[in-house]
Parts: structure tokens; C-alpha cells; sequence
């Protein structure tokens, strides 16, 4: 049973959106690939695409996690030093409906950050030191339920699909044109016609596909925030979050810049949607409270209070001050 702080008229709507633009996004990218295959080898590409491709995606979803986390130094995050950190992930896994706890781990990082890898039934937490340090309770339990949403919603698998589609494609894409201009000389002296829908795809697929990939991982993001308002029943949690996180590491970055020199990324390349359009979504998700009693055209009846009328206040001077 969702909490009742949830507007459930809004977090539907917001759930179509969101399985409708990844449907879209993901269908895409697979067709993208599909077509970059036909042009390489007609059918028989699309054979072996499908066949790559699935491999690849088996073994990117069995991967241990110890091997991502190899990568950014991470170290296990023990019970006795953090027990409230592993209670709060505990007590929401238990709400998500996963058999099992995520595994926790730090990273001694000044920036705030945190990401979950792995299967849902061998799932990893990573968060830095600074995200645990910094952010008060509510804070950290909507970022963890943002999380345990990736997690339960196998998000870790959807974008190793799409980042699988999109490296693919554009190996292909490079292989097509190194044949393409290859063969051009011969193309044209022996008089064939150039291929130039084929040279055409094969430009633009790369860029199609890398837009593609992002839209999808914002969309997941949208998904994530949704299930963790959901999860917590208070969407202010996650939002206050986000905006601290946007504001310390903007503040960050612009630290290493020339004054003025910021220049915002612009929303088709970036991995996670605006700030500002996240936390609008949040505060979209909270209930508002029904009205006590619909009063609609009733005229005003004066009641009869059981205090005394004791009439205007009396004004008197005590000390330096007025009183009544």
C-alpha cells in the first residue's frame, strides 16, 4: 500500500510518461541498430547484431560488481561504523519487496555522489563520503530510495542494453564508412551508383544513437524519483537533495572556472534531467489536503460563543511598554 502523502492521479500519469518514452527510446535504439546492420550485410547483419548484442548484454548483467566498484576505489561500508546508514537502506529494501539488502559501499570522495550497480538479487549501494557527511536524514533516505528505485526497477539492465545498442552502432557506423570510402574509387570509375541513403545513416546513426541512450537514462532518472517519492511517501526528501546537490557541486565546479564563465549543459546532453524539472515533478507528486466541509453558496450564521464578552481591550502604560 502506497503512502497517502502520494497524489495518485499524478504518480500514474507520470508512470505512463515515463514506460511510454522508455518504450519509445529503447525501440529506437534497437531499430537504429537493425538498420545500421542492414546496410553492412542485409539480413544477415541483423542476424548477427541480434546475436552480439544479446551475448554482450549477458555478460555485462553477470558481471561482478566488485569489478565496477574496482574501478573507483571503493572500500565496504561497515555496520559498526554506520549502523544508521545500513538500518535506513534495511528498512527501505524491506518496503521495495527485495529479498535482500543492496551491500553498502564508500568511496572517499569529496564530491557528493551515489550509484548501485549490479542484479537485483546481487545489487551493490556506493556512496561517497561526502554524500553521508553532508546530507541530514531526510536527505539521505530519499537519495538511498532513489537507489533501491534503480534497483528494483532493473534500470542496471536497461542501460546496459542501451549503452550496449549505442557502442554497437556506432562500430558499425565506423566499419560502414571505412568501407564506403574504401570503395569509392572503384564506385566511381567502374560506374556504380554511390550509396548515398547508406553513407547518409551511417553518419548520423552514431549521434542518433548517443541522443537515444541519454534521453533513455533520463527518463529511468524521472522513474527512479518516482518510485523513491513513492517509496518514502515524502517527495520534499529526494527534492531537498537534489537541490543540495546541485548547488554544492555546481559551486564546485564554477570554483575552477574564470568568473562568468559558467555555460549550462544543454538538456539533450546530459545523463540526468535538469534539477529544477525533477523537484518540480516531486512537488507535482504530493497530496493535497481535501476540504473539511464544502461550505459551497451557504450565508455565514453568527454563532454564540461561551466566552464573555468583556468588551474593546483596555490600553494601559506600565513601565516603558503599552499594554493591554
Amino acid at each position: 500500500m502506497l503512502p497517502v502523502s502520494i497524489n495518485a492521479e499524478t504518480r500514474d500519469r507520470y508512470r505512463r510518461r515515463n514506460r511510454v518514452h522508455t518504450l519509445f527510446l529503447a525501440f529506437g535504439a534497437i531499430v537504429l541498430l537493425g538498420l545500421c546492420a542492414w546496410t553492412l550485410a542485409g539480413p544477415t547483419g541483423v542476424v548477427w547484431a541480434a546475436f552480439g548484442g544479446g551475448a554482450s548484454l549477458v555478460m555485462a548483467t553477470h558481471m561482478s560488481p566488485h569489478m565496477v566498484l574496482g574501478l573507483y576505489g571503493a572500500r565496504k561500508l561497515s555496520p559498526h561504523d554506520y549502523p544508521q546508514v545500513h538500518r535506513i537502506v534495511r528498512l527501505l529494501s524491506e518496503r521495495a519487496g527485495l529479498a535482500e539488502p543492496p551491500r553498502l559501499y564508500r568511496v572517499p570522495s569529496r564530491m557528493m555522489n551515489a550509484f548501485s550497480t549490479g542484479r537485483r538479487d546481487e545489487a551493490v549501494i556506493c556512496m561517497t563520503d561526502a554524500l553521508i557527511a553532508r546530507l541530514d536524514a531526510r536527505e539521505f533516505v530519499g537519495v538511498m530510495a532513489h537507489e533501491l528505485a534503480h534497483i528494483v526497477h532493473e534500470d542496471i539492465t536497461v542501460m546496459a542494453l542501451a549503452d550496449i545498442v549505442s557502442r554497437m552502432t556506432a562500430v558499425m557506423s565506423a566499419l560502414g564508412l571505412f568501407l564506403v570510402i574504401f570503395n569509392l574509387p572503384a564506385l566511381l570509375t567502374g560506374g556504380g551508383d554511390v550509396p548515398y541513403a547508406a553513407i547518409v545513416v551511417l553518419i548520423v546513426a552514431p549521434t542518433l544513437g548517443t541522443a537515444l541512450q541519454l534521453g533513455l537514462s533520463r527518463t529511468r532518472e524521472y522513474e527512479a524519483d518516482l518510485g523513491a517519492a513513492a517509496l518514502t511517501g515524502d517527495p520534499d526528501g529526494l527534492a531537498k537533495a537534489l537541490l543540495k546537490l546541485e548547488r554544492v557541486q555546481g559551486r564546485m565546479w564554477e570554483a575552477m572556472l574564470p568568473q562568468g564563465a559558467r555555460i549550462p549543459d544543454p538538456s539533450v546532453l546530459r545523463t540526468h534531467p535538469v534539477t529544477d524539472e525533477r523537484v518540480r515533478r516531486l512537488e507535482a507528486l504530493k497530496a493535497q489536503p481535501d476540504r473539511w466541509v464544502d461550505i459551497g453558496e451557504r450565508t455565514h450564521v453568527r454563532g454564540h460563543s461561551p466566552v464573555p464578552d468583556t468588551g474593546p481591550p483596555r490600553r494601559r502604560l506600565r513601565g516603558l511598554g503599552a499594554w493591554y
